[in-house]
C-alpha cells in the first residue's frame, strides 16, 4: 500500500513551501506581528491561486479536492507562520459545507472559496465564543456548540477584539444573541474538520521549531564540540522529532479518514487535535531549552512559534477536551460491538 502523496499533492506541497518561504521571510512576519497587521497582498495572491477553496465543491466555486490537500496547505502555513486569515476562513467554509442548507451554501461558499468574502468560526460555551480567529474582519461568522450552530453576519453579532499572546493572528469574543440563521445539517463533521485544520497548522509550527533547534544544536559549540553532540541535547531533539512526526501522522490519517471513511472522522479528528495540541507546545518548549538564554529574548524568532502553539492548542477544544471525546467515542464503539 502506498502511503505517500500523489503527484498532484506533491506539487501542491512544493508550490506552497516555495511560495510561502518567498512571501513570508521572517523579517516580514515579525514586521506584521509588531504592527498587528495581515499581508493583504499575499492573501489576494493566494486567493487567485484558489487556495481558500481547495476543499470546497466545484459547484460552489471551489477546486473540489479534499481534506488531505487542505491539511497540506495548513501545515505549510503553520511552518511559515503566515499572517493571513486562511485558517479562520477555512473553518467557516468547512462547517457551512458540512451543515448548511443549499441556500446557505450558495450564499456563502463561493465568496469563501474565492477569498472575496472572509469567514470565521468559533466554539460557543456559556452563550459566547470566547476565542474566534479573525472575527473582527470577517463577513460571516459560524458559531457552534454541542447542540447548536448558527451562521451570522458580522455586523449582526456582538464582536469584541481580544488580545492574546499570539500577535501574528487577530482574535475576538463573539455573541450572536439570537441573530443569524441556524445550520440545519449535521455539523459534527465540520467541527471535526475544523479541529483537524488546527492540528495540521500545529504540525507545521512544530516542524519549524524542530528545525530551528537542530540547526542551533549543530552550529552552537561548547568545549569545542557542537552542543548537539551531547546526549542531553540530542535526546531532546530526538523526542521533538518523534512528537512532530506523531502529530503529522495523526493529522494526515484523520484527513484521509475525512475523505474516505467519514464515519470515523470524529474519533480520528479528536485524536489528531489532542496529540498535536500537546506536541506543538512541547516541541516549541523543547526548542527554547535547546537554544538556551538567547531564545528568551524578544529579538529571537522562536517565541512567535511558541505563542502560536499555545493559543492554537485552545482552539476548537483543548487536548484534554479531545482526549475525553476520544474516550467517550471509544467506549461507545465498544458497547455497540458487544451489543
Amino acid at each position: 500500500m502506498n502511503f505517500d502523496f500523489s503527484d498532484d499533492q506533491q506539487a501542491i506541497k512544493r508550490t506552497a513551501k516555495d511560495l510561502l518561504a518567498d512571501r513570508f521571510k521572517f523579517e516580514r512576519v515579525r514586521e506584521l506581528a509588531e504592527a498587528s497587521a495581515y499581508d493583504d497582498d499575499a492573501w489576494k495572491e493566494l486567493s487567485q491561486l484558489g487556495w481558500p477553496g481547495i476543499f470546497i465543491d466545484e459547484e460552489h466555486g471551489g477546486q473540489g479536492l479534499g481534506m488531505v490537500e487542505l491539511v497540506i496547505l495548513l501545515e505549510e502555513l503553520g511552518y511559515a507562520l503566515a499572517p493571513i486569515p486562511f485558517l479562520s476562513n477555512a473553518t467557516a467554509g468547512l462547517i457551512i459545507q458540512a451543515a448548511g442548507s443549499d441556500e446557505q451554501k450558495a450564499r456563502w461558499l463561493p465568496g469563501i472559496a474565492s477569498g472575496e468574502l472572509r469567514g470565521a468560526a468559533g466554539l460557543v460555551r456559556q452563550g459566547e465564543a470566547k476565542l474566534v480567529p479573525d472575527a473582527d474582519s470577517a463577513d460571516v461568522i459560524v458559531l457552534c456548540s454541542s447542540d447548536e450552530r448558527t451562521v451570522v453576519e458580522r455586523l449582526a453579532a456582538d464582536v469584541q477584539p481580544v488580545a492574546t499572546m499570539d500577535t501574528t493572528r487577530h482574535f475576538a469574543r463573539v455573541r450572536a444573541d439570537g441573530a443569524g440563521e441556524a445550520l440545519e445539517g449535521d455539523h459534527r463533521q465540520g467541527m471535526s474538520c475544523a479541529a483537524l485544520a488546527v492540528a495540521a497548522e500545529l504540525t507545521g509550527v512544530a516542524q519549524r521549531a524542530l528545525e530551528m533547534a537542530v540547526e542551533y544544536a549543530r552550529d552552537r559549540k561548547q568545549f569545542g564540540r557542537p552542543i548537539g553532540a551531547y546526549q542531553a541535547v540530542s535526546h531532546r531533539c530526538a523526542q521533538m522529532l518523534l512528537e512532530t512526526e506523531g502529530a503529522r501522522s495523526a493529522s494526515y490519517y484523520a484527513a484521509w479518514v475525512a475523505d474516505a471513511e467519514p464515519e470515523l472522522l470524529a474519533l480520528a479528528g479528536s485524536m489528531a487535535k489532542a496529540y498535536a495540541s500537546d506536541a506543538g507546545w512541547r516541541v516549541c518548549s523543547s526548542a527554547l531549552q535547546v537554544h538556551g538564554g538567547i531564545a528568551f529574548t524578544w529579538e529571537h524568532d522562536l517565541h512567535f512559534f511558541l505563542k502560536r502553539a499555545k493559543v492554537d492548542a485552545l482552539l476548537w477544544g483543548s487536548a484534554a477536551d479531545h482526549r475525553e471525546k476520544v474516550a467517550d467515542l471509544s467506549r461507545a464503539r465498544e458497547e455497540a460491538s458487544v451489543a
